[in-house]
């Protein structure tokens, strides 16, 4: 999901020296990645409300301006800080939209989210499910995101959000690591667990007759 680091290090590396057209190449490279970030986050219930386009274009600029601070002191690779960034912004849509208009989004009719509906979806469904086979027809796939939707979205904060980063985002254990702030086996526990509480929530579904 996330551009190639080899390039995303070269072009740092020129917006370090003053580069400004790299910077711009940077951010730009990295927009997509930051939207399908914010895609799979941004409550559904406040999409009407909030566009996820002002949000992924307010953490750019936001990057654009601390840029240089972060070049002097890199602490983490660089998407993972522009995650950091955009995850800020996503608590903010939420508290701004959510809360402060609670009545109102509530009543909005909840959408869904459009980056839960993909390859990766599909795959990780067909891991969880134990199918035999690819599905082939638009209406079984149809039904097996919808399931895998409905498991996510009732797992806590937590185990939601290493699945996302996981599977959604194709982190490595260690970038999630990083991210959270956790030890690498510590990481690879919280997986394995949200991976099973998954696997349960599918279970008596897949199981009936």
């Amino acid at each position: 999901m996330w551009p190639d680091a080899t390039n995303t290090q070269e072009l740092l590396a020129q917006a370090k020296k003053g580069d400004a057209n790299a910077v711009d190449q940077l951010l730009a490279k990295h927009r997509e990645a930051v939207r399908r970030m914010i895609d799979l986050r941004l409550d559904p219930a406040i999409v009407q409300r909030v566009d996820a386009s002002d949000v992924v274009q307010e953490v750019l600029i936001e990057a654009n301006r601390r840029l240089k601070d972060y070049l002097k002191a890199p602490t983490m690779p660089f998407h993972l800080w522009l995650r950091h960034i955009a995850k800020d912004h996503i608590i903010d849509a939420h508290r701004r939209h959510h809360l402060a208009q609670k009545r109102g989004v509530n009543r909005e009719q909840p959408m869904q989210r459009p980056a839960w509906s993909d390859r990766s979806s599909l795959d990780l469904a067909g891991q969880l499910l134990d199918q035999d086979l690819t599905p082939a027809s638009a209406a079984i796939q149809e039904e097996m995101q919808r399931r895998l939707r409905d498991a996510i979205a009732k797992l806590d904060e937590d185990d939601r959000e290493i699945i996302l980063m996981r599977h959604y985002e194709m982190l490595s254990n260690q970038e999630v690591a990083e991210s959270l702030g956790l030890t690498e086996a510590a990481a690879s526990m919280r997986y394995l667990r949200a991976v099973r509480k998954l696997r349960d929530l599918l279970a008596p579904t897949d199981t009936q007759n």
